[in-house]
């Protein structure tokens, strides 16, 4: 089951990304907090929308879940 991570830091347009543990864009461990582990990552978005008002997948790690 994947270990699904969100940024701490807003993306410019305001989206708190979403990613999974092995993606190529994690931020570095001071701007992670870790959601837990989900098999999709729309449980770890819905997750994710309990400590920030607007989150978004990653576009490489979780596009499932990525809203342009």
């Amino acid at each position: 089951m994947p270990r699904y991570y969100v940024n701490t830091q807003p993306q410019p347009n305001g989206n708190y990304e979403v990613h999974k543990a092995d993606c190529n864009l994690l931020p570095d461990e001071a701007h992670q907090y870790f959601l837990g582990f989900f098999n999709r990552c729309t449980d770890a978005l819905e997750e994710a929308k309990t400590h920030y008002p607007q989150v978004n997948g990653c576009f490489y790690c979780s596009k499932e879940c990525y809203n342009s």
